[in-house]
């Protein structure tokens, strides 16, 4: 969410319970959420993630203990509506925990094994670099950025897209 500085006055106030100032951020907030929820949401699903993402933060403002986390928070409460409706609306999860663990489960040790090293060999090298930094290696996203000439964001973004393609090859 892009809150520019003018807005920050409105975001401290609204965190120490002025009732106008929360409605002020509510207004302010409300295109970035529905941007972000068009893109996380099922079509059907965004004026109502919309509308629990504007709930949630005129509630729990509070909960947010340093201001500077307040967008990624607030698009984590997006996220996390758009997937509580989609679970509801389609019996659809994105992330379905359910389907991993009864997977690994079946799994037999070698088999996991092999099944893993595959997986690690279908991902590009730049995306299978970085999780064997990060996983094998044991180094920080810091460290990985610095070895690989990458910002800190870049490096997240890049170990974030290959797990989740490792996962994909995994649970296919």
């Amino acid at each position: 969410m892009a809150l520019s500085e003018t807005h920050l006055p409105v975001l401290d106030a609204a965190h120490r319970g002025d009732p106008a100032a929360l409605a002020q951020l509510l207004r302010l907030c409300q295109p970035d959420i529905r941007r972000y929820a068009q893109r996380s949401c099922l079509i059907s699903d965004v004026d109502d993630a919309v509308q629990e993402a504007l709930l949630v933060l005129s509630r729990r403002l509070e909960a947010v203990r340093v201001l500077a986390a307040f967008s990624g928070w607030l698009f984590k409460v997006v996220q996390r509506e758009c997937r509580r409706l989609g679970r509801v609306a389609l019996n659809f999860d994105p992330y379905d925990e359910a389907r991993a663990e009864q997977w690994l489960a079946a799994q037999d040790t070698a088999g996991l094994r092999a099944d893993l090293v595959n997986a690690l060999e279908s991902l590009p090298v730049d995306y299978r670099q970085v999780i064997l930094l990060r996983d094998f290696a044991e180094m920080s996203i810091a460290e990985i950025a610095a070895e690989l000439a990458l910002t800190v964001p870049a490096a997240k973004s890049r170990l974030h897209r290959a797990r989740q393609m490792a996962r994909e090859y995994l649970i296919a």
